[in-house]
């Protein structure tokens, strides 16, 4: 993809430790004249229906975009997205309102369209719905899963036999994600991982803010650890219990110590 990360409307000047330490946003909402964000976007295959493809490739971006780690909502441009992806600015309209309605994208009259963010409280709740599903897909994963797909849950986390999470924080938080969206698709179960899908773009993001702060990287592998195991001895009960509680742990942190996001 060509490069370019995602670019907030006002400049962050904060580090991930300093993150409860921003400044509020302003109850006006996002400035009208702040620069659109950056998305990393490639041409798309002018083969293919443009919407579909326009659709796919900004929801990609969108959920790999880190929008928690800036201070404002970031806003997009059309130019510059129809530039980036090589088609003319319909197709992008059409991909912008569809994602719209799912509510990965808001239109703040006068001012553009910007990226969803969630406030406090509805990400500890859409962190406590992944909580019930992710628990389900666990016990799932213990009948459903092969020998095979639950070792491989093991390999995700190698790299870090020899050393502590935080010396390799980004890799770590990148195989901490990978392993909780591994645990909904060892379910089986397909409506689990659509049903997810539009909160994995908050989750995830709070996920790897997060995973760097108060030595929850150490603590997290600790307890993924102990989930392969209860999921490699099939018991069914604790391998539940073990990924709800692991979840619901990151909702009460949220809930005390994310502040910024209210």
């Amino acid at each position: 993809m060509t490069a370019g990360a995602l670019q907030s409307e006002l400049p962050s000047g904060g580090t991930e430790d300093e993150v409860d330490a921003r400044p509020a946003k302003s109850a006006e909402g996002p400035a009208a004249g702040a620069a659109p964000a950056a998305l990393n976007l490639q041409p798309i295959n002018t083969s293919l229906s443009l919407r579909d493809q326009a659709y796919a490739a900004l929801k990609q971006a969108i959920i790999d975009a880190d929008i928690y780690s800036h201070d404002e909502e970031l806003r997009l441009d059309e130019r510059q997205l129809s530039q980036s992806l090589g088609v003319s600015r319909t197709p992008i309209r059409e991909a912008m309102t569809l994602l719209e309605q799912e509510g990965f994208l808001r239109t703040v009259p006068r001012r553009g369209i910007f990226i969803v963010r969630k406030t406090k409280k509805q990400i500890v709740e859409m962190i406590e719905m992944w909580a019930a599903i992710e628990s389900m897909a666990a016990r799932l994963a213990t009948t459903n899963a092969s020998d095979a797909e639950i070792a491989s849950l093991r390999t995700m986390f190698d790299e870090f036999h020899h050393s502590t999470p935080g010396e390799h924080i980004d890799e770590y938080s990148d195989a901490n994600i990978a392993f909780h969206q591994a645990i909904i698709r060892l379910s089986g179960s397909h409506l689990m991982g659509s049903t997810i899908e539009n909160v994995l773009l908050h989750v995830r993001a709070i996920r790897r803010m997060t995973i760097a702060q108060s030595d929850r990287a150490a603590r997290s592998i600790v307890d993924h650890m102990r989930i392969i195991e209860a999921l490699e001895k099939r018991d069914t009960e604790l391998a539940e219990r073990l990924v709800r509680q692991h979840s619901l742990d990151l909702a009460a942190y949220v809930e005390k110590h994310c502040d910024f996001l209210e």
